[in-house]
């Protein structure tokens, strides 16, 4: 794939989940939780890796068990999930190591950065806001009703044109290939960030033209 740059990038924008902040343990707190109401069995951490980036109810549509009875009303489902994440969602997230660094860095060179989330737009902004609330974002995109979520790119164009910047001036971080193909479907640059939730073979898979392992490496990129 061939990405249109002059090769100065203007702006940043990044996942959130797995990208800026360490969510895993919350939302499997919750997921869990929400689960044991089901009469589902509860999933080990490390199984919510691969069950997280495409919002809500798709993580519960491959949580719960195919011939289940709880697959009949998964939207109430999200509901108590939401529920059991809105007591717990900072009880273990924190911002990856290096990313505060990374973020200083970017205000000192004066680039805008954004965040564009699957997350429910709610929890993406209080998480933004409570836990990231020493840096400016330009704008904080998260799921919203009737929207289309990633990989569709009509959430990335919309921030874009708050950026006032050209996709391939754009530089777009996120952690699975969900992330990545949003990226390249709205021409930007993906760099696909391996110390999320997914494996690096699958952050090249789904389109990453740079992999890195620790936020410091997209300095080096700017």
């Amino acid at each position: 794939m061939e990405i249109e740059s002059d090769g100065i990038y203007r702006a940043v924008v990044f996942d959130l989940d797995g990208t800026l902040l360490d969510t895993l343990e919350d939302i499997a707190t919750a997921a869990n939780a929400t689960l044991a109401e089901l009469g589902e069995p509860e999933l080990e951490l490390q199984a919510y890796r691969e069950l997280v980036g495409e919002g809500v109810l798709s993580l519960l549509e491959r949580a719960v068990r195919q011939d289940s009875q709880a697959r009949l009303d998964l939207a109430q489902a999200v509901q108590r999930l939401e529920h059991h994440y809105g007591q717990c969602w900072n009880r273990r997230t924190r911002p990856y190591r290096g990313i505060p660094e990374l973020l200083d860095a970017l205000a000192t060179r004066k680039l805008p950065t954004a965040v564009l989330s699957n997350k429910p737009q709610g929890f993406t902004t209080l998480c933004v806001e409570q836990l990231l609330s020493a840096w400016r974002f330009e704008m904080v995109l998260g799921a919203r009703e009737g929207r289309p979520r990633k990989p569709d790119p009509s959430g990335l164009m919309e921030v874009l044109e708050v950026l006032g910047v050209k996709p391939w001036q754009v530089l777009y971080l996120g952690d699975t290939a969900i992330d990545m193909q949003t990226a390249v479907a709205a021409g930007c640059y993906p760099v696909g960030v391996s110390w999320g939730f997914r494996s690096h073979e699958e952050l090249l898979a789904g389109g990453a033209l740079s992999v890195i392992s620790h936020p410091e490496q997209l300095l080096e990129m700017l």
